[in-house]
């Protein structure tokens, strides 16, 4: 799915103007990459979270770790005992 995807899918199911959302998801990645920037991470509840960690040799690696309900969605081993 591309970005202009997501927002008219957005816009659709919550009647919103493609350029609301759009305005939106726009700066929710501005601040999602500002936080990462400073080392910090996110936590999108139901999602996961993005960080960042210091590889081999002094390198910064991005990394992702899925929440309990999006693992048990995809079948990998999870705690959650909700539906997904």
């Amino acid at each position: 799915m591309t970005e202009k995807e997501l927002i008219w899918k957005i816009a659709f199911r919550s009647g919103r103007s493609e350029n609301e959302v759009k305005l939106v998801v726009d700066t929710w990645i501005e601040e999602i990459v500002a936080s990462l920037r400073r080392y910090e991470s996110v936590t999108i509840r139901n999602f996961g979270t993005f960080y960042i960690r210091e590889g081999h040799g002094g390198t910064s690696v991005f990394k992702f770790s899925p929440s309990q309900r999006l693992r048990k969605l995809f079948g990998w081993s999870s705690s959650y005992k909700g539906d997904v």
